[in-house]
């Protein structure tokens, strides 16, 4: 990814990204029942770099696992490059943590763009105050030893039902996380602050008292004069 496409995609939101992706047919981008432990912290953008749990079985995940230099869970935190996103495969099983906050501050030392699971992080409230962000279903105090093995790292995973394959453009804002794929991140982006600047001159005009008819979407001539004219107003 570029580094002016990770600018303008800090600038939109995800519901606009949403809309952009569904003309292109993908419907499934948006990962469900995940939300920012900080609701006002900063957007999040970067480039996925997975992790995949799957179902603990007890003889095999003791708790001296962690003295394994190679464990996938802590290699996976060490390998997570700078401007990446760690996208955690949790089965949608929060009963236990996919992570804690000392993991989760390691990522953001390093330079990790954010993390991200569709279970939970135990220490939620300190992973909450760090200056990276985070989103995940609920917070969850158990070990993720207790229901998850880590098993591979940087391969195709399900997060939140949604697939998601390593290089996948992740942005994040107050409403959740969407996945747009890698290939066509530059068009969506290009396209995304194109709404936006639509979307904004909407409101304005909806806060005046214009009704949406022929405004939204700018069936009438009259509004894409008045758009073309805001836009040259405000530098958009």
């Amino acid at each position: 990814m570029n580094e002016q496409t990770r600018a303008k995609l800090k600038t939109v939101s995800t519901a606009t990204l949403c809309t952009a992706l569904y003309k292109r047919g993908l419907k499934n981008q948006f990962i469900q029942d995940v939300r920012p432990l900080n609701p006002n912290g900063a957007n999040m953008v970067g480039e996925a770099f997975t992790l995949r749990y799957i179902p603990a079985r007890e003889d095999l995940n003791p708790i001296t696992v962690f003295q394994n230099r190679d464990h996938p869970q802590r290699v996976a935190v060490e390998q997570c490059p700078p401007g990446a996103v760690l996208m955690i495969d949790s089965r949608k099983d929060a009963r236990a943590a996919s992570a804690g906050s000392i993991l989760i501050t390691r990522l953001m030392v390093r330079g990790a763009a954010g993390v991200v699971t569709d279970g939970g992080f135990r220490d939620s409230p300190e992973i909450a105050e760090l200056a990276m962000p985070a989103y995940h279903n609920r917070p969850s105090a158990p070990t993720n030893l207790t229901l998850h093995q880590a098993l591979d790292i940087n391969v195709p995973i399900g997060c939140g039902d949604v697939p998601v394959w390593p290089g996948d453009v992740v942005v994040g804002d107050r409403e959740g996380v969407i996945v747009i794929p890698a290939a066509i991140a530059d068009e969506i982006a290009d396209e995304a602050v194109e709404m936006t600047a639509f979307e904004d001159f909407v409101m304005e005009e909806v806060k005046k008292g214009r009704g949406i008819i022929g405004l939204y979407p700018a069936t009438d001539e009259q509004t894409r004069v008045d758009f073309a004219a805001w836009r040259a107003a405000n530098g958009r």
